[in-house]
């Protein structure tokens, strides 16, 4: 099997049925999505047909990528260009195997497949039996092709995995975020082609298709056991980072029908299990991956950029600065697909009279435990980059007012609670994430402002767009306290400490140092509200 050539991975149409099709069917104007069965193969099979496009299709210039946004290939012609480098992308076969060690690892004891499920417990969690929500046995029977699409999803996302079991090139478990159009129905090939950049954009060598400098897996492995070992960006083919293969896996292929445990499709060609061993490739150094935003501590211009990965609590507006804007006096830096959109954005707009959207995925790691997967859609706007310091400014104002709110919501919440909050540690998370998603509507309208002010040369807020934002907050964060808190009678006692707590937390709404800060600083006309 060949994943450039034969069909592998099911593709969603746009009548709504699913279907089997080579990679060449990108192109097609009725393939709206593919359609794997879990997230994380979702977003990887995303990465994989970004990369290939960017390794064999790239534009050379921003003329280009219009004309093949708008005007597709056929799909004779994209698979003349897929074909170019098809002998690195063989699943079965004598030579080299997608993704797969050069060697056979013969002398490496085999493991059950289900180990290349990232979620999936390991083997000392299999041994003291601590795989309570996360179930041992998921998946320990594959075909090739879900089985070919877990191995690059471990590749890419790759966490700490034990002594020399090496992480992805990007760290373990980064975000991942990819421009798409805002119609979710449009074409696949549109919501590929818009994380595609053109060679003026990002120049690099010509690629040779023979060479392990893009495709690690055509010759011997790199090992790390000793020092000295590293792989750096200057050692290879910037197109590598599509490709990073930092473990040392072989799969172990059985021409026996079984059915697919996670598809529940039957398969002529089944995958049981694969055999490992540590000390593969040594990504080290500074990497700046396409699709990831990476950030760094500004006072220490020495240190090396550090991707963003998910974090408990998902993914909110309250990282939309760090994922959508560059800066570098805030140390951060968004994915080079964004970069990308934001220079060809006013010649899209103009043409297609929207403005695309962001999607962020990724894994919540704890070195080697998955914690959650999150997936979210989030706006993008058109925003110059010579403005993108001056509108973080004012962002990082919007998300400093509502952190403090949030935070005295939380804490007169504890209040109303317990005789002793400040003792309290327990997980209080959902209230974040309740006041998150109610703030996120008046939080982006809000940008949206400071954006169209910033077009008149004001980067900040006007007094009544700053008010309206206040106001927003304040009513939110009231209305959490009160369902949280005075949901229930209670008794007398109980019901003094949270009025006592509810005073205290609408004393800083509306008239605590934070507040009045924020009504100076933007000329908001005193009022008085009854809350």
């Amino acid at each position: 099997m060949n994943l450039v050539q034969d069909p592998w991975l099911p593709f969603r149409l746009k009548d709504g049925s699913e279907k089997s099709l080579p990679m060449s069917a990108i192109t097609r104007a009725d393939v709206v999505d593919f359609a794997l069965p879990r997230a994380d193969f979702q977003g990887a099979a995303y990465q994989f047909a970004i990369g290939l496009l960017q390794t064999v299709l790239a534009p050379k210039n921003q003329l280009e990528w219009h004309d093949f946004y708008e005007q597709p290939p056929t799909e004779k012609t994209l698979q003349v260009e897929f074909d170019r480098a098809a002998h690195a992308f063989n699943c079965t076969g004598d030579g080299p195997l997608f993704m797969q060690d050069f060697d056979v690892l013969a002398e490496s004891k085999s493991t059950t497949i289900a180990g290349l499920l990232i979620e999936a417990p390991g083997g000392n969690g299999l041994k003291l039996n601590t795989d309570h929500f996360i179930k041992r046995g998921i998946g320990s029977v594959m075909s090739l092709e879900m089985a070919n699409i877990a191995l690059f999803t471990l590749q890419i996302n790759a966490p700490s995995g034990g002594q020399g079991h090496r992480t992805g090139l990007r760290g373990g478990g980064p975000l991942t975020t990819l421009v798409l159009p805002q119609t979710p129905e449009s074409s696949l090939w549109q919501k590929l082609w818009l994380n595609v950049m053109n060679r003026d954009f990002w120049s690099y060598p010509d690629p040779d298709f023979s060479s392990e400098q893009i495709f690690p897996w055509l010759a011997q492995t790199k090992t790390s056991e000793k020092k000295g070992s590293e792989v750096y960006a200057k050692d290879v083919h910037p197109l590598q980072m599509f490709w990073a293969m930092p473990r040392r896996i072989r799969l172990e292929l059985e021409n026996i029908n079984h059915v697919c445990e996670l598809t529940g499709l039957r398969s002529d060609y089944s995958v049981t299990q694969y055999r490992t061993q540590n000390y593969g490739i040594n990504y080290s150094g500074a990497w700046q991956h396409p699709l990831t935003p990476y950030k760094w501590n500004p006072k220490k211009p020495d240190e090396e950029p550090l991707s963003a990965k998910g974090q408990p609590g998902g993914i909110s507006y309250k990282i939309w600065d760090a994922l959508t804007l560059t800066s570098q006096e805030s140390g951060q830096e968004c994915a080079q697909v964004v970069k990308h959109f934001y220079t060809l954005s006013d010649d899209f707009i103009g043409r297609q009279s929207e403005v695309p959207r962001l999607w962020a995925f990724g894994y919540d790691m704890d070195n080697m435990k998955a914690r959650g997967w999150y997936s979210t859609s989030l706006p993008l706007f058109s925003i110059e980059p010579e403005a993108q310091e001056d509108i973080l400014y004012a962002v990082k104002a919007l998300h400093k007012l509502s952190a403090d709110a949030l935070w005295h919501c939380r804490s007169q919440v504890k209040s109303a609670w317990f005789e002793k909050p400040g003792d309290i540690k327990g997980d209080m998370t959902f209230i974040d994430l309740e006041f998150w998603q109610r703030t996120e509507r008046a939080f982006f309208a809000a940008v949206q402002n400071v954006i169209d002010n910033a077009e008149q040369g004001e980067y900040r807020l006007k007094p009544e767009q700053a008010q309206a934002w206040l106001r927003a907050l304040q009513n939110r964060v009231i209305d959490l306290f009160d369902e949280y808190a005075l949901s229930e009678l209670g008794n007398e006692r109980s019901m003094a400490k949270r009025i006592k707590a509810r005073q205290a937390l609408t004393g800083w709404l509306y008239g605590g140092k934070d507040v009045k800060n924020f009504i100076k600083e933007y000329e908001i006309e005193m009022y008085k509200e009854m809350a």
